[in-house]
């Protein structure tokens, strides 16, 4: 099992990530391949969970477009993230924000923490 984690992580490159958290809004600045050409799309909206750890860490982002929500699970040490920014530290009490799914409008709002 050591031998596996060790390949593993001398295989990953490992991308300079910002400290974030459930509750943070973020943009994620991803690469999208459409036949041989290649643009950044910028994907913002409110970090729902971070999972596992190491090399094989992701996080959710939820946002909501056009009144439907839509969430995407990135892997923290993709090749395809450009840059991740921190626009908004949220104040949080979870570190799964499962409960957000069921909220509309106001209510799904998350307050700010004070700097």
């Amino acid at each position: 099992m050591d031998l596996v984690k060790f390949v593993e992580e001398q295989s990953v490159v490992n991308n300079k990530v910002p400290a974030f958290k459930a509750g943070d809004t973020i943009s994620v600045h991803y690469k999208i391949r459409e036949g041989n050409k290649e643009r950044i799309q910028v994907y913002q909206g409110v970090v729902i969970q971070r999972n596992s750890t190491g090399n094989n860490e992701t996080f959710t982002v939820r946002k909501v477009s056009n009144g439907i929500g839509v969430e995407r699970i990135f892997p923290i040490n993709s090749p395809n993230i450009d840059k991740i920014d921190v626009n908004n530290v949220g104040k949080v009490r979870r570190a799964k924000l499962f409960y957000l799914r069921e909220l509309t409008g106001k209510a799904a709002r998350i307050k700010s923490k004070r700097v």
